[in-house]
């Protein structure tokens, strides 16, 4: 891992326009567009010219299923294999700190890493 691209935070549903509010106005966040269909949904803000991004879409906390999460950065794509088998090895492998889910190398992604 190289970095982080961005962090994906979850705001109480019916506050986001409160949420663009603050991250942009009070921590001066600059704003960075989000995909036509989600623009309702979901706000992006740039972390100065670090290429790091803030991520804020409604949501509950509480689920462990929620879309709260990391995006990390990675050196080459051969990294993005090498651990995605690790995380895979590590959900296989079960106990308390294992994964809920995880993508099984070689098969379609979930999404979760791209």
């Amino acid at each position: 891992i190289t970095g982080i691209a961005h962090i994906n935070l979850l705001v109480p549903p019916g506050t986001l326009p409160h949420a663009t509010t603050f991250y942009s106005t009070t921590l001066g966040l600059t704003p960075r567009a989000v995909p036509a269909h989600r623009v309702h949904d979901l706000a992006w803000f740039d972390i100065g010219s670090s290429g790091q991004q803030v991520h804020i879409a409604p949501g509950a906390n509480e689920s462990p299923k929620s879309s709260r999460h990391p995006c990390f950065k990675l050196g080459s794509p051969e990294q993005l294999i090498e651990l995605r088998a690790r995380i895979w090895a590590h959900y296989e492998s079960g106990g308390e700190a294992a994964p809920l889910e995880a993508d099984r190398p070689g098969d379609v992604s979930s999404g979760m890493f791209v």
